[in-house]
């Protein structure tokens, strides 16, 4: 559905090929003990795909949306986690690529598989409204104090670079924010708690502290005041459709495991496989349905940011919410269908219904989304 390329699909098929030799070796241990994971995290790196998105001109592939999607589907099949990692660096890399003049270095080296990027946005004191940190920098001549508590920060303690929103020095208004590179190591950036949750257990995302962070003016990622637009226009269509297309992954990953077990188990005594019971089919073709529908979403959405027309926006703040939605249901629908296989652990059912509960509760959430969408069709503004 993707419509790829003959280059785009030997970059998939290479994604695809670590996800099921690497990534699939270490997903049940990852999600059961909770730890990053860097041999999926590495295997990435040594192929190059770090540099995915990264402009050719740096040494990357020079990547879009469209290849992204489809690798990020790929990886989600086997572990949600590492594929959640690796959304986080194209976002933060999308911001790097918006001011080469800033972040060449940075560039160059996630293309050579030598830096791994993230976010850090969402904060305790504004919670799901990512786009309203309440922290503000400071000057101190020539450098930028940053102070904050910031919560979610997938690859936390793990990435080398962190691009950290923060209101300007001056601001007086929520949205009037800068994005900022700090890289690991700065003095006064510490993880600041424990990630252990119900799903995605192995991406790392936790809570960080900024304390009496000094950096460099010149690591500014935006110009004064221009942090809440370089969020809206340069990260949030790819976070969007790459957020939609780990959902995607969790769902056809919940399918193949579905079909699998209905038809490699079955009722001894009566010689029949789970498959001859014609409720449990139907379940299978509702999830088959359903995932279908939401990579044909997708890949909408992709063409439309390809092709940029008034209804784009909207298509973007879709995406998610629909492929959210989507893997909540498609997940339920399996764990009825293969039962206590499934609820025992059995299968790879239950980390799967586990991890799709992360995308609905990921700023933007798909309540503040449905109000986002809501609000532009009556015509109202968004913020």
């Amino acid at each position: 559905m993707y419509r790829l390329s003959n280059e785009q699909q030997s970059i998939v098929d290479k994604a695809a090929a670590i996800a099921t030799g690497v990534l699939a070796t270490h997903a049940r241990e990852v999600d059961e003990v909770g730890r990053f994971p860097q041999e999926g995290v590495q295997a990435l790196a040594s192929e190059g795909l770090l540099g995915l998105t990264v402009p050719k001109e740096f040494g990357g592939l020079g990547e879009g949306p469209r290849t992204a999607v489809a690798v990020l589907d790929a990886l989600a099949r086997e572990d949600a986690s590492t594929a959640m990692i690796y959304l986080m660096h194209l976002c933060g890399i999308a911001c790097y690529a918006s001011r080469p003049d800033v972040a060449e270095e940075q560039l160059r080296a996630a293309a050579a598989g030598r830096h791994l990027s993230t976010l850090a946005w969402s904060e305790k004191g504004s919670r799901s409204h990512f786009w309203a940190p309440v922290s503000q920098a400071q000057n101190h001549d020539g450098l930028v104090e940053l102070n904050a508590e910031k919560s979610w920060v997938t690859s936390a303690a793990e990435a080398d670079g962190y691009v950290v929103s923060s209101r300007t020095p001056e601001a007086t208004e929520p949205t009037d924010t800068m994005l900022y590179l700090v890289l690991k190591g700065d003095p006064g950036v510490e993880v600041s708690g424990p990630w252990n949750a119900m799903g995605m257990r192995g991406n790392g995302s936790a809570p960080m502290r900024l304390q009496n962070c000094r950096i460099p003016a010149d690591r500014a990622l935006t110009e004064p005041h221009q942090g809440f637009s370089a969020m809206l226009g340069v990260v949030l269509p790819l976070f969007s459709v790459g957020n939609a297309a780990i959902s995607i992954g969790i769902c056809e990953a919940a399918v193949k495991a579905t079909t699998e077990h209905l038809t490699g188990t079955g009722f001894q005594h009566l010689a029949s496989p789970l498959a001859e019971l014609p409720n449990l089919r139907a379940r299978l073709a509702k999830m088959r349905i359903e995932t279908d529908k939401a990579r044909a979403h997708l890949a909408a959405v992709v063409d439309s940011l390809e092709n940029p027309n008034e209804g784009t926006t909207l298509l973007v703040l879709e995406a998610k919410v629909q492929a959210a939605e989507t893997a909540l249901d498609v997940t339920d629908i399996g764990m009825r269908a293969c039962g206590g296989a499934a609820f025992s652990k059995h299968l790879s059912l239950d980390r799967q219904f586990r991890d799709a509960r992360a995308a609905s509760v990921m700023a933007p959430t798909s309540d503040v989304l449905m109000e986002f969408i809501g609000r532009a069709l009556c015509g109202m503004e968004l913020f």
